[in-house]
């Protein structure tokens, strides 16, 4: 009884603190957390079936797969012009999916399968206030520095407003008007989904988006090692099974989405610590971005490179593909998990399948499927990740061939290439409405012509590394020490699902970890930055599923192990790994200031700053906001990628004819007609040719004309108000700073 009322004070304390912390916001945010909780119970009766083996049956992942499923239906129904996008769309495929999982849950209890975690209440609390802490940690923290500008933000932000203005995907493209978004943009759609769903705002939903996944990028892997940790730690181990799987699940959750890397360690810590010993005159500073930028500028080198991870993503607040992408991912590499331990089981319990009931089962699995529809998702959501997990996926399905089929090799590789050609097929097919209309940017496949230095990718991956590789030793001798026959199938069929499991994330990160330094793809970064985006994108899968790895075999050498050494070591990389969680501390002084006082909380509207930072534009863009609807054609002047310009279109997600200029080229790849929109621009602007001008607006649909502080520092002399002002209507004026809104009267 004590302990039930401790829970509820505990869960009151949080629920106040929320309050409090957050002030106004706490509504928007306790409205995503109850809606989260709400579709991954709607979600449990397919959730349980698929997680049978998780003692919780899957209950954080199962807010994940309703997101998912649920989203990226009602995505397909409006890419293919069966539904327009709108909020009553959305709830209407949650609610006809949610009707299939109560069926599905009847039917169920009929047939007596316990598809709710019943005998883990504890278990699901702890969980459920893991995910609330995290989640309002990083939602108060992200209201020190809320503002959707900087970095890639105007993008980010800008595809969310244009997605809510649009009823049909994908949107028009903000930064080009005569076409549609051309990028990965089902990060922000999920973003947009779960805001119309909520009946929020995108101005606040921009910042909590980044904080929900960032909650999730917690709990996911703790609920994943904690499973893996009880079982395989968790049996005859007395009074450490009662610690064991918790601690292991917290370190997972710490090393994904806390900590930072050995980087922070020795630049910031042992460096200049060496220096103070040594009464050096100055000692070195650490800017939190340097862990993420260090391989070609430390020591500098034409070999630009970047190697985020997620800490360092979550406190920069970009809401961009690779970060949205990460509670997928997760959801991805817990049902591999949950399909291997179902394999083992059958193996165990029947194996007398005749070859076509075998294969049947096999490529059948509602694991595979779901899988495979997540992998096709991918390839809008994060096109490396698709790449980056079906060969995990691949890994997973070939290793657990070669422990079932007993080393027949023929069947292994047959099974394993059927399996690959039905998850290819399903996932090229899931995804049509989007490859279908989309234009690819690669280039195609280059040798590396440069190589990072040794020492630094030790300084980078050297501590998951080498506690993977020790992992693997340690195996290895276990499990071949005994046996008469020493070979892989005999090694891989003696290993526990936990222990192959882990085996195969380290391997898989420690190919992603090298492959930047054989091959790169090709893009328009090859002066200099060559493989910038690919060292980016594999190097950040690497650090979550090392996180994940670090997670399992610290406590399971430490308490396995039978060597000493190995015990030592393991101590000594759980000491490192928590070092590096002063990244976080030091990350988050310097982005957000002094967080423990909360009157400096700012709010989480992602477009308050307009205010501030443009004063000219702000009552303009705020008219347009509530004003204008649709997608109407706006005219700004545009300006180079990470400036201040195209504020307009990104600030309301209303179409311009051409915006950031680096971006629209990755996109487009077509740098004459970007060249030639730009001087259209111009000409519009300062031309006194009035048919001209008129033309070109004709040409390009404009139906609005923003002149303001930006169009006024690019055109100075040559902007011709004067003309423009007699094309139409002024629809708005700020008389204080001179600002107007024209409103083209074309007939």
């Amino acid at each position: 009884m004590k302990k039930k009322i401790g829970k509820m004070i505990l869960a009151a304390v949080l629920l106040g603190l929320s309050a409090f912390l957050l002030k106004g916001d706490v509504w928007t945010f306790w409205t995503w957390y109850l809606l989260a909780g709400v579709m991954g119970l709607l979600a449990m009766p397919v959730t349980g079936m698929l997680f049978q083996g998780f003692e919780d049956k899957g209950w954080m992942f199962s807010k994940v797969l309703c997101i998912a499923v649920t989203g990226f239906l009602t995505w397909f129904l409006v890419a293919v012009n069966l539904l327009d996008f709108t909020a009553r769309t959305c709830a209407a495929v949650v609610v006809v999916c949610a009707v299939g999982c109560t069926v599905l849950f009847r039917y169920q209890n009929k047939k007596g399968i316990e598809s709710f975690p019943a005998g883990a209440v504890n278990l699901v609390f702890w969980e459920e206030i893991l995910f609330f802490a995290v989640f309002l940690m990083w939602t108060y923290l992200a209201g020190f520095h809320p503002a959707a500008y900087g970095t890639e933000k105007f993008m980010d932000y800008g595809f969310m407003e244009a997605m809510m203005r649009s009823k049909e995907l994908p949107a028009v493209d903000l930064w080009y008007s005569e076409g549609h978004i051309n990028y990965y943009y089902g990060g922000q759609y999920f973003a947009v989904f779960l805001t119309k769903l909520s009946g929020s705002r995108p101005e606040i939903t921009y910042n909590l988006m980044r904080t929900f996944v960032a909650a999730f990028a917690f709990v996911l892997p703790f609920s994943l090692v904690n499973q893996m940790a009880r079982d395989r730690l968790g049996r005859g181990m007395g009074k450490a099974k009662k610690w064991v799987p918790a601690a292991s699940g917290l370190t997972a959750g710490v090393a994904v989405s806390i900590a930072g890397n050995m980087h922070y360690v020795i630049y910031a810590v042992i460096i200049p610590l060496v220096e103070k010993l040594t009464a050096s005159e100055e000692i070195s500073g650490y800017w939190f971005p340097d862990a993420t930028r260090y391989i070609g500028y430390n020591p500098d080198v034409p070999d630009k490179t970047i190697h985020e991870f997620p800490c360092y993503s979550f406190v920069l607040g970009d809401l961009h593909a690779h970060v949205v992408n990460i509670f997928f991912v997760l959801l991805l590499v817990g049902l591999l998990y949950a399909w291997m331990q179902g394999i083992r089981k059958q193996m165990t319990v029947q194996t007398d399948f005749t070859r076509v009931q075998f294969l049947k089962k096999q490529l059948l699995m509602p694991h595979i499927l779901l899988v495979s529809l997540l992998l096709g998702m991918f390839q809008w959501t994060n096109f490396w990740d698709f790449v980056i997990y079906f060969v995990v996926t691949g890994g997973a399905m070939l290793f657990m061939n070669i422990v079932q089929f007993h080393g027949k090799w023929k069947k292994i590789l047959a099974v394993t290439a059927a399996q690959a050609v039905e998850v290819l097929a399903v996932s090229y097919l899931v995804i049509l409405p989007f490859t279908l209309k989309f234009e690819t940017m690669v280039k195609g496949i280059g040798l590396a012509q440069f190589h990072s230095l040794p020492y630094q990718l030790l300084v980078l991956w050297g501590l998951p590394a080498i506690l993977t590789i020790l992992f693997l030793i340690c195996v290895i001798r276990e499990k071949l020490r005994k046996k008469r026959k020493k070979n892989l199938y005999t090694w891989m069929r003696s290993l526990c699902v936990p222990d192959l499991f882990a085996v195969i994330m380290g391997l898989c990160a420690l190919g992603l970890v090298m492959i930047p330094e054989i091959v790169y793809v090709r893009d328009i970064y090859e002066n200099g930055y060559a493989r910038a985006n690919t060292m980016f994108k594999l190097t950040y899968q690497a650090y979550i599923l090392f996180g994940m790895t670090m997670g399992y075999v610290i406590y399971r050498m430490l308490l396995l192990s039978r060597k000493k050494l190995v015990k030592v070591l393991s101590a000594a990389g759980l000491f490192l790994l928590v070092c590096t969680c002063g990244y976080f501390g030091n990350s988050v002084r310097s982005w957000f200031g002094e967080v423990w006082d909360p009157s400096n909380y700012q709010g989480l509207n992602s477009v308050s700053y307009i205010e501030t930072e443009f004063p000219e534009d702000a009552a303009g863009i705020y008219w347009l906001k509530e004003n204008v609807e649709g997608s109407p054609v706006v005219l700004e002047a545009n300006g180079d990628s990470y400036t201040a310009f195209n504020r307009v279109s990104a600030m309301t997600g209303l179409p311009t004819i051409v915006g950031w200029r680096v971006h629209e080229w990755l996109w487009r790849n077509d740098l004459e007609d970007l060249n030639q929109k730009t001087a259209d621009v111009e000409t519009i602007y300062t031309s006194a040719d009035a048919e001209q001008v008129m033309s070109l607006l004709k040409e390009y649909e404009v139906s609005y004309i923003f002149v303001g502080a930006r169009e006024r520092e690019k055109y100075g002399e040559l902007l011709n108000e004067t003309l423009l002002e007699k094309l139409g209507e002024v629809v708005f004026r700020d008389e204080n700073y001179g600002t107007w809104i024209l409103k083209v009267g074309i007939e």
